[in-house]
């Protein structure tokens, strides 16, 4: 100001360019979303043969790629939901919604992890020798990519899209290691993967309330009673299963042990837990935030992982 005359400043030129923070890029590279990406190592650990050190070693450059692909596909789901983002109190915040990050950065981002990725991809292929991995890779994108331009609309199906991802990630584990894909690795994942993808969407129509089905269209099939419903439902068979996997002949036959059962008690925790965290503190917007903040299912899950490997694995 001088003279009486008032300069105005534009905003931007106040606030300094945070685009550059790694923070920024993080968040929207969805760094912690790599969590879920372990699911890769299901099929080995299951197998007892997580602790062989070439299984791991094969196993590991899979779940690389995992990370480079599914950060291009978080990458491209933010590009297309800018604006319905932007009405959103929590993902409002996002790199893109919040114009911390340009559109066109974004799609050169999105562009080099993909490359990187399906490069990655056709190398590991080529290195074990199995061109199914390379199929899996691309159906991982392809359905991904699915949902996000027009799948995500559809109320049930957009979940059953997102658990069908998580036994896509099994599925890669288990031609990376070579090993055998049990049908109850891949049933307790598709339920567990049901039971958590129903707490995010009650999640966001808890949260958003009246403006659900604006933000989100496959909002109009759902209602708080529904999922309410779903989430106790797909629990509850996610513990029947567990259960019905550890006393199973075959199981049992396999491990040359009966103990499997007492590892139920973590998994019945766990679940009643993220139903504690759902339905009484109405929080699930994030399943993999929850796990990472959460004590008690830090806990939960870290019993369940030591007494599995006492019982498999020492004997």
């Amino acid at each position: 100001m001088s003279d009486g005359n008032t300069t105005v400043v534009p905003v931007s030129k106040l606030v300094p360019n945070r685009s550059f923070r790694p923070g920024v890029w993080f968040s929207l590279l969805r760094v912690d979303q790599y969590v879920k990406n372990l699911f890769v190592f299901l099929p080995p650990f299951f197998a007892g043969r997580l602790m062989e050190f070439q299984v791991f070693g094969v196993v590991a450059p899979s779940f690389i790629i995992l990370c480079l692909l599914a950060s291009g596909i978080y990458v491209i789901n933010d590009l297309r939901d800018i604006e319905e983002d932007r009405s959103h109190p929590i993902k409002c915040l996002r790199p893109l919604s919040s114009g911390e990050v340009s559109p066109a950065k974004a799609k050169a981002l999105a562009a080099a992890l993909f490359l990187a990725g399906f490069g990655l991809a056709a190398e590991e292929s080529l290195r074990i020798q199995s061109g199914e991995l390379f199929i899996l890779f691309f159906g991982y994108v392809f359905i991904n990519v699915l949902y996000t331009y027009w799948l995500k609309r559809f109320a049930i199906l957009d979940i059953t899209i997102i658990a069908v991802g998580f036994v896509l990630r099994v599925a890669l584990g288990a031609v990376s290691s070579a090993v055998f894909l049990s049908s109850w690795i891949v049933l307790m994942t598709f339920l567990l993967a049901l039971f958590l993808g129903f707490g995010k969407r009650r999640d966001d129509l808890f949260i958003m309330k009246d403006d659900a089905v604006r933000i989100r269209k496959s909002a109009a099939g759902y209602n708080l009673t529904f999922l309410d419903a779903a989430m106790v439902m797909m629990g509850s068979v996610v513990v029947v299963a567990y259960i019905m996997y550890t006393v199973s002949p075959e199981v049992t036959t396999s491990f040359d042990t009966d103990k499997l059962y007492l590892t139920m008690v973590f998994v019945v925790l766990g679940i009643l837990r993220y139903l504690q965290i759902t339905l009484v503190e109405q929080k699930s917007g994030s399943p993999t935030q929850i796990f990472l903040k959460d004590r008690f299912l830090l806990v939960v899950v870290a019993g369940w992982v030591l007494s599995f490997l006492l019982i498999l694995y020492v004997k």
